[in-house]
Parts: structure tokens; C-alpha cells; sequence
């Protein structure tokens, strides 16, 4: 059986547990809330979602006739069927979501939750396919870190919660008294976030690792010998060679990378505060290349030897996060902040195929401003660590070339008119180190069950920076979504 199949199954068994009209169950009793006590007795499930169509064009694809022939205008069709079952202390939920399909190799339909929970009294335990949000920050903060993110498409930036990607896992939490909750995760398999590997979102660190890495062991070998491995390495270290060093998906669905994590939240008069542990792997996979320290001692006798032994080395490290969250409103303002402490297994900062361990702070908030504009501002940044020990050669250090800091800055302003139907939009984020930005202008109009947005995307600042890079990739967006 397929994964289509699966799909399709899962949605059959949902819809099955729909109650049959006027169905007799043989009555037995003194007459006395029987009707009720039925009610109760029957599960009952509710289907939602959403369709939409949406054109999507970048302004790169217009500037000529040339480019015109491979201009395209997104998808016509896409949606979300969520199935909601419950019944007595029990829920279930399958989310899908729809996509056209013009091969033969694809499915239009994909999974994108699916999870079971029981609440026993103060006691919650939910099990499944699930998305599951941790901190206080409106944007991702240091503290969600439970599921992977998607960075494969730019023009989806402000859809946070579409942008995690659901992971299996076990999450359970009790309730002490009306103020406070404990909560425990448990992820039993591991998935880094998602990069383009090819294409127009393709990340230039991924574009240009190969060349990054030949150029960092022709460094290393004697003057006498760089020609030479420059030729051996050329010929033998490619794309294909540095994906194939990647952990199978065997090993990242065995429990050596299990994750696990806890976290306290309480309310104390009117701050909300949180303390929680998770110990994880990185999002990002670690780069380095084993055997490329014997470069420096090439001579003609061990040559192919030491070349033959050289292996791109990718892993995803492990580490414990220690963190803490904190909210309350001060003089109008709705104020967030997160601060967490990442020690990996480099404590010294000179294993440059393990991150340093680093800190992460995240400080926002939330306020209505003058003729009913909201600002919402949130900025992050992590620190580096033990910097001193990160070497400038990505053969040997997966950090080489990077700022010990990075800070980004995020603002929402918006302003609802016409009885909150038409909404005007900006979202801007900034990356400081890297002087790059992206702004994203929205116009928004919702009317009972339709919304139609009118948006796009403006690129900008430093060709090198995370978001710089995709200068060439401003778009605009058009869709009109149906919901119910």
C-alpha cells in the first residue's frame, strides 16, 4: 500500500465515524436524558479547510523575451481538508493538504498532521504526526525548536505555522491548579529543516559548498602539491559525492536520534513565565571533511593515499538547550522575551565539525498605535561561543567564514478598515550583520467565507546575505481563498 493509499484510508476511517441518521441502538433505561446520554455516546466528526488559486510571478521572468518562456504563474489549485473527530474524552485529527499533480510521481495529497489525544482529568496525552509550538515569541523564537522548518519557498515567509514541518512524536501535559502546566515531548525520529537543492530558493551556502570545500584542501596541501589536488579533488568532490555523505534515513529514524524535552509554564498576577529543557540536534548539518588535516604533510609517497582517504563528514549535532520565556503587558505594550543557553558537544570551540555552543535571545512586542495601526516588532540573535577557536577553512570548520552573531530584526505594521473586512499589510525583516532585507506588502480582504490578498516580495542589501542573495527572486502574489 502506497502513501496515497494510507491517505485515503485514513480520511475513509474519519468519515466512517460519522453517526447514522435514526439509527436504533435498542433503548434501554428510565426514559430520563436517554436522548443526551446518546448525543454524548456518539462521536461526531467536522470537516474544514480551504481552497484557494493563486498566481504567483517573479519580476526576473519578465525582463526579457527570453526569460518569458520559462516565466510561470503558480499553482491553480491548492487546499486543506481537515478532518476533526471526538468522542467522549477523546479527539482525533487528520490535516491534509491538496496540490495539483502533472507527473506521474506525485500525489495530490499530502499529510500534514495527523494525531490522537485523550484528556484524563488534568492529564493531556496526544500522540501523532504533530506541529507543536513551545516559547512566547510571535515569530520563531529560540525556544520553538521542536520541529523543522521549510526555507524551500521565500514567498511563504509570513505562513509560520506552514512553514514547520510536522514530526511523530509523544506530548503529554498536566495541570497544576488553574495557573501553572507541565508539559514533556518525545520525538522518536529526526529531520533537519528543509533546503532548496536546486532552483531559484537554492541557498548559496549549498550552491557553492563544493567549491567552498575544494578551495579550503587546496589551502592546506604544500605549494608544491596544491595543482595537483586541485586536479584529484575537481575530478572526485561534487554535489552528488556531499549529498551521499548525508545520514540515511535509517539512521535518523533510529532512536541514537531520539529527542526529548519538559517545560514549566506559570502565571504569577499578570506575567506569564516559562522554563523548559530540550535536547535535540541542530537544524543545520555540520560540514567538515575527514582526513583533510594530513593535507598539510602531503609528499610524493603518501599522496594517494591521503587523497583517497578524504571523506566529506556530515552530521547533525546533538545538544541540550537550556531556556526561559517571559510576557506581560507594561504600559500598553503586549511584551515577549526568550533567552536560551545551546551546549553542544564542542566545549572547547575547536571541533570544527560540531557548533560552538551559543546563546539566543528573542525580545518583542505587540502595541495599537495611532488611527488603529498595530506594530508588531520582534528582534533575535544568537551568540557564538569560544569564537577564538573557529578556524577560517571550511574543510576543517563547518563555522569558518561566519560572524559570531547574527541578529535579525522582524516588524508587522497593519491597519484594518471597512469594519475589519480590508486589511493593509507590511511585514519587513532585516538581517543586521548581513545588511540584507525582505519586504513584504499585503493587501488583505475578507468578505463572510472568501479573503483575497493581494502581496509580494522585495528583496535587498548585500548579494551575500541570507536574504540579499535572492535579489533576483522579488515576486508578486495574487489569491482568492475559500474557506469553510
Amino acid at each position: 500500500m502506497n502513501r496515497r493509499h494510507y491517505l485515503w484510508a485514513a480520511a475513509g476511517l474519519l468519515l466512517s465515524l460519522w453517526p447514522a441518521a435514526g439509527q436504533d441502538e435498542g433503548d434501554f433505561g428510565f426514559g430520563f436524558g436517554d436522548e443526551a446520554a446518546e448525543a454524548a455516546a456518539q462521536p461526531g466528526v467536522k470537516l474544514s479547510g480551504d481552497v484557494s488559486t493563486k498566481i504567483l510571478g517573479y519580476g526576473s521572468d519578465f525582463r526579457s523575451a527570453e526569460a518569458f518562456k520559462d516565466a510561470r504563474l503558480g499553482d491553480i489549485f491548492a487546499g486543506k481538508l481537515k478532518f476533526a473527530a471526538s468522542a467522549f474524552n477523546t479527539e482525533m485529527a487528520i490535516n491534509l493538504k491538496l496540490a495539483p499533480v502533472f507527473d506521474d510521481f506525485s500525489s495530490a495529497l499530502g499529510l500534514d498532521e495527523a494525531y490522537l489525544r485523550v484528556y484524563l482529568g488534568n492529564f493531556d496525552l496526544e500522540g501523532g504526526l504533530r506541529k507543536l509550538t513551545w516559547g512566547k515569541a510571535d515569530s520563531f523564537g529560540p525556544l520553538d525548536t521542536i520541529n523543522p522548518l521549510d526555507y524551500r519557498d521565500f514567498t511563504a515567509m509570513t505562513d509560520l505555522m506552514g512553514r514547520k514541518i510536522a514530526r511523530p512524536m509523544i506530548h503529554a501535559s498536566y495541570r497544576l491548579g488553574a495557573f501553572s502546566t507541565i508539559e514533556g515531548v518525545f520525538v522518536p525520529t529526526f529531520e533537519g529543516h528543509r533546503f532548496a537543492g536546486n532552483g531559484r530558493w537554492t541557498p548559496s551556502q549549498v550552491r557553492e559548498l563544493p567549491a567552498s570545500i575544494s578551495r579550503g584542501l587546496v589551502r592546506l596541501a604544500p605549494a608544491a602539491f596544491r595543482q595537483a589536488v586541485q586536479t584529484e579533488i575537481a575530478s572526485g568532490l561534487n554535489s552528488s559525492v556531499i549529498n551521499d555523505a548525508y545520514p540515511s534515513q535509517n539512521d535518523l529514524a533510529s532512536l541514537q536520534y531520539a529527542q526529548a524535552g519538559a517545560r514549566f509554564t506559570t502565571t504569577v498576577r499578570s506575567s506569564d513565565f516559562g522554563l523548559q529543557y530540550y535536547f535535540g540536534r541542530l537544524g543545520r548539518p555540520s560540514v567538515t571533511v575527514e582526513g583533510a588535516s594530513a593535507l598539510r604533510g602531503l609528499t610524493p609517497q603518501n599522496a594517494s593515499r591521503v587523497l583517497q582517504s578524504l571523506k566529506p563528514r556530515i552530521i547533525y549535532n546533538p545538544y541540550h538547550q537550556f531556556g526561559a520565556d517571559y510576557a506581560r503587558v507594561i504600559a500598553g505594550f503586549n511584551l515577549r522575551a526568550e533567552f536560551a543557553a545551546h551546549i553542544t558537544g564542542d566545549r572547547s570551540g575547536k571541533d570544527g565539525s560540531v557548533y560552538n555552543p551559543f546563546l539566543a535571545w528573542s525580545l518583542g512586542f505587540d502595541r495599537d498605535l495611532f488611527g488603529g495601526v498595530n506594530l508588531n516588532l520582534q528582534a533575535t540573535e544568537t551568540i557564538r561561543l569560544m569564537n577564538s577557536g573557529v578556524r577560517d577553512n571550511p574543510a576543517l570548520d563547518t563555522e569558518a567564514g561566519t560572524d559570531m552573531t547574527s541578529t535579525r530584526v522582524t516588524m508587522v505594521l497593519s491597519k484594518k478598515l471597512l469594519r475589519d473586512e480590508l486589511e493593509l499589510k507590511t511585514t519587513g525583516i532585516w538581517g543586521i550583520e548581513d545588511r540584507d532585507f525582505l519586504i513584504i506588502p499585503a493587501i488583505v480582504w475578507t468578505k463572510w467565507d472568501m479573503t483575497a490578498e493581494l502581496s509580494g516580495g522585495i528583496f535587498g542589501g548585500d548579494e551575500q546575505g541570507e536574504l540579499g542573495q535572492y535579489r533576483n527572486n522579488n515576486f508578486f502574489k495574487t489569491m482568492l481563498t475559500y474557506s469553510f
